[in-house]
């Protein structure tokens, strides 16, 4: 009996340790989940950064290497994902209930498709990049800005333009393809109006966003 008493009080301590850890592990995971979660106000993008303060240093990162307008990526990605991390397009059914596939392979917060996602990996060499990590999304979203204003000279500033871009490739805005979608035009137009909003919105609080974060 000694023996068995002095055998549980040895491992007490072991089974006290390994569920902190375990408690410790599982609130790390809830904390990481609650990080990647869509703002509760998308429509103000100081309350967007003031929520999650490293997507404000990922955007300042953008615009200091593409040159990119920091609420222009942001009106973009709204449209685009709403800030989901894994957003993706609605599956389609055959019949109304048999599955065959999504409209596109795009997915994650810019929702970049996979072939323009893989040219943007060769040309920035961002092989370690996800398209549901925030940081990696709206670094693409300033490539893909970037070029645009290189290939189709379209401002860096002109939402409109640049989400017409964005959606139909730069390939089908030379070619204007968006003269036979209305309601694409109505969407850009859309963004446009959100970015400006952002601008005059992220004037006010861009000093004290940045204080918030050093």
């Amino acid at each position: 009996m000694k023996l068995l008493t002095h055998y549980s009080s040895s491992i007490s301590p072991f089974f006290t340790t390994m569920k902190g850890a375990f408690l410790g592990v599982v609130t790390l995971l809830v904390l990481s989940g609650c990080s990647t979660s869509p703002p509760a106000n998308p429509e103000n993008i100081c309350a967007i950064f003031t929520e999650h303060s490293d997507w404000h240093e990922a955007a300042l990162d953008t615009k200091e290497k593409w040159g990119v307008p920091v609420h222009v990526p942001i009106a973009m990605m709204y449209q685009e994902s709403s800030f989901k991390a894994e957003a993706r397009p609605p599956m389609r059914y055959f019949l109304g209930f048999i599955p065959y596939g999504r409209a596109s392979s795009a997915y994650g917060y810019a929702q970049a498709k996979t072939m323009t996602w893989d040219d943007y990996v060769k040309e920035t060499g961002n092989n370690w990049g996800d398209r549901n990590e925030f940081a990696d999304a709206i670094d693409f979203m300033g490539w893909f800005i970037y070029k645009t204003h290189k290939i189709n000279g379209v401002s860096k500033w002109d939402a409109n333009k640049q989400y017409l871009n964005y959606h139909e490739g730069w390939g089908g805005y030379k070619r204007k393809s968006y003269n036979k979608k209305p309601w694409l035009k109505k969407v850009s137009k859309k963004v446009h109006s959100r970015a400006k909003r952002y601008a005059a919105q992220y004037s006010r609080c861009k000093d004290t966003l940045s204080d918030s974060w050093w």
